[in-house]
């Protein structure tokens, strides 16, 4: 039976990259409002990562928005996760850094540690010319959010009615 429950685990893992306890990523995230769906970026550090050889691998990311601390959880495979990109990679000695909730302001930072961003940032468990179609199709939703109809719309129209009120 354990058998058949690690085939079905492992045909549900995506190639996805090498994530560690300590790195600043941007984790691209597919959002679904309503019947509009797009993609939003959240930025922080990995605090927490469990399980990372398995299918149901999990990662948490801490940043901190407007002086409160936020957290956020996601499960590595996940099909609502578009990208990962690691931004910085910090020295640590620990799998679970509950102490940085603790932290504020300049105390939160990470001795930086030197590491080859191209190289971090390469799927694992994928050929490259899936990986470039991968890249290639998250840029195309990106580009595609940037210049949708609404935002043209904005631009196009020019400052509005209040804007021009206050430079009086």
């Amino acid at each position: 039976m354990s058998e058949l429950i690690k085939q079905v685990g492992d045909s549900q893992k995506r190639a996805v990259i090498a994530l560690q306890t300590g790195d600043t990523v941007k984790v691209y995230q597919k959002i679904k409002e309503g019947e509009k769906e797009r993609v939003q970026m959240f930025q922080g550090t990995v605090i927490n990562t469990k399980n990372l050889g398995s299918h149901t691998a999990s990662f948490t990311v801490r940043k901190i928005s407007s002086g409160i601390g936020v957290e956020k959880s996601f499960l590595l495979h996940s099909p609502l996760i578009t990208k990962i990109e690691i931004t910085a990679r910090g020295k640590v000695r620990r799998n679970f850094l509950t102490y940085m909730r603790k932290r504020v302001g300049k105390s939160t930072r990470l001795t930086a540690t030197q590491f080859d961003r191209a190289a971090a940032n390469e799927l694992i468990g994928e050929t490259p010319t899936e990986a470039a179609e991968a890249n290639s199709e998250a840029e195309a939703v990106l580009e595609s959010e940037e210049n949708s109809p609404e935002t043209k719309a904005e631009e196009a129209s020019g400052p509005t009615e209040e804007a021009t009120e206050s430079t009086e």
